[in-house]
């Protein structure tokens, strides 16, 4: 197969203090992203502001803004600007009471080309999104784009096999993870290095099972928490492109913002399904109990 060759850009950065100041570095990054040949940037998750669900509060809900609104028509501006694909992440409203955390993707006219609502919300120490976030309704279809079909995932999404499987049934090119995630600054550096270590080797394994480049972008900094207990998140980085082997294309560093470039050949993907024919010798017949919650 003749190579189908994409330049890529993640944007890895931290909180800026502000929504306008976040969306200033994220115009910034884009414009050197596509004076370096980009053609598809990835922005992280909840990039206009912190990351607000360490804590339980209504008064974060102000944060929420409707799609279309204005938050997607700059990102849509600047899309059509540099004629470059952009994977925004929003804290959508969607009604009163309805709130949906949402990923967004601009084609390089501008157009909005479709939205996916994060679909498993989690729960945990640090990360209280269902107290904020509704599952998303939307399912797990891919999106369209100049540059291909983009099967968009948000964070905790990146843990789930079937998430990505049913991107790549759908006819997915690539896998996407807008994300954030960190570690309890109180966490021995043991377990710090088999959280990260984790995170990195599930979605290599997406990335294999389903013969798919994979690209994942996390926040960087700490940041503390809301409240008084005097904790707080260590948002690792380390944001990454790998091929449909598993392979890394390219990797960023952990303590830093840093706009990560890569080159992906489409292409390959063909050529490693025919290999290793994962799809093929599904057995779709036996999978039925995949539906229950679990085998008693």
């Amino acid at each position: 197969m003749s190579p189908r060759v994409l330049r890529v850009a993640l944007v890895q950065d931290r909180d800026r203090g502000s929504r306008e100041a976040n969306l200033a570095a994220i115009e910034t990054a884009v414009g050197q992203a596509a004076s370096a040949g980009a053609r598809l940037v990835l922005l992280q998750e909840l990039h206009n502001g912190p990351y607000f669900c360490q804590h339980e509060s209504v008064d974060e809900f102000d944060r929420a803004e409707p799609i279309p609104g204005d938050s997607t028509a700059r990102l849509s501006a600047l899309a059509r600007a540099h004629a470059l694909v952009i994977v925004g992440s929003l804290f959508e409203r969607r009604a009163a009471g309805l709130h949906h955390n949402t990923a967004v993707v601009f084609d390089a006219d501008g157009s909005h080309r479709g939205t996916y609502r994060k679909m498993h919300i989690p729960d945990d120490p640090g990360f209280l999104e269902k107290f904020y976030f509704a599952p998303g309704d939307l399912g797990f279809t891919p999106i369209d784009t100049s540059v291909g079909r983009l099967g968009v995932l948000v964070c905790w999404d990146q843990w789930y096999p079937e998430a990505a499987r049913l991107m790549a049934l759908a006819g997915a090119e690539l896998l996407l993870y807008p994300t954030a995630i960190g570690w309890d600054p109180a966490d021995p550096q043991s377990e710090k290095d088999r959280q990260l270590d984790a995170w990195i080797t599930v979605q290599r394994g997406h990335a294999v099972a389903n013969g798919l480049p994979l690209l994942a972008v996390n926040r960087t900094g700490f940041e503390a928490a809301p409240d008084s207990s005097g904790r707080g998140i260590r948002f690792w980085g380390c944001s990454f492109v790998v091929g449909p082997q598993g392979e890394f294309l390219a990797r960023a560093g952990e303590p830093e913002p840093e706009l990560l470039l890569c080159d992906i050949d489409l292409a390959r993907s063909e050529t490693v399904r025919r290999i290793w024919p994962f799809l093929r010798d599904r057995r779709i017949d036996a999978y039925g109990d995949l539906l229950r919650r679990f085998r008693d």
